[in-house]
C-alpha cells in the first residue's frame, strides 16, 4: 500500500493564506553545509542577494546555468512545517527536526504550492516561487518512505531572489499581487520539477 494511501487533507491543515496581502511565517532558516549529505545548519537571519540566492551558502550562491549563462534559477529553497507535520504523523514519527528535510527557509501559515509563479515578500527580501521540489534518496535517510510521501508536490518549492534583502526567523510572508499580464519573471506555466541535494 502507497503511504498515499493514509494521507490526510494537506489543504485542511495548510491555512489558506494565498490570496493578496496575505501572509504566513518564516519558521525557521537553514544553510547548506559544503559537504553534501552533511545536516544544515540553522541560523536566525539570512541576507539575499538578488539573482544570486543565500549570501554565504556555500554550495548554491550564485550559480549559473551551463546550458543558458544565466542564473541559475535554484537560488532558494522552502517548504511548509504544516507539509512536514504532516509526513511525519503519517510515518508514525512524533516530529521531524527543523533543517532535517534540507530546505532554506520553514514556513508556517502559507501555501506554497498553490503560489507557483507567483512573487512573495520576506522581510526585506521579493522571491519568485517558480518550481516544486522532487525528493531525493536523502529523505529515505530521516524514514523509510519519505521521499514517497515527498512525491506530487509535497516537497516544497524552488525560488529566486527578485530582491535583495533580510530575511529573519519570524518575517512575515505577504503575497504580492500578480503583475498585469503575467509575471515577466514566471518561468514556465508547467515548471520542471528539481530534485532535493
Amino acid at each position: 500500500m502507497r503511504f498515499g494511501d493514509k494521507r490526510i487533507n494537506n489543504k485542511a491543515m495548510v491555512h489558506q493564506h494565498h490570496s493578496e496581502g496575505s501572509s504566513g511565517e518564516v519558521a525557521s532558516l537553514h544553510l547548506h553545509p559544503q559537504s553534501p549529505g552533511t545536516p544544515l545548519q540553522s541560523v536566525m537571519e539570512v541576507e539575499l542577494v538578488q539573482d544570486k540566492g543565500i549570501q554565504g551558502e556555500p554550495r548554491y550562491f550564485g550559480r549559473v546555468s551551463r546550458s543558458s549563462g544565466q542564473p541559475s534559477p535554484r537560488q532558494v529553497t522552502l517548504i511548509e512545517r504544516e507539509q512536514i507535520a504532516e509526513h511525519a504523523a503519517i510515518l508514525g514519527m512524533a516530529s521531524i527536526p527543523p533543517g532535517a528535510v534540507r530546505s532554506n527557509i520553514e514556513t508556517v501559515g502559507i501555501n506554497l504550492i498553490e503560489l507557483l509563479e507567483r512573487e512573495v515578500e520576506i522581510g526585506e527580501a521579493v522571491l519568485l516561487l517558480h518550481t516544486p521540489r522532487d525528493p531525493c534518496a536523502k529523505m529515505d535517510a530521516i524514514c523509510q518512505g519519505l521521499r514517497e510521501l515527498m512525491l506530487d508536490n509535497r516537497q516544497g518549492v524552488l525560488a529566486r531572489v527578485v530582491r535583495s534583502g533580510k530575511v529573519k526567523v519570524g518575517d512575515r510572508i505577504i503575497v504580492r499581487p500578480p503583475e498585469t499580464g503575467g509575471s515577466p519573471h514566471s518561468t514556465s506555466s508547467h515548471p520542471k520539477v528539481q530534485p532535493l541535494r
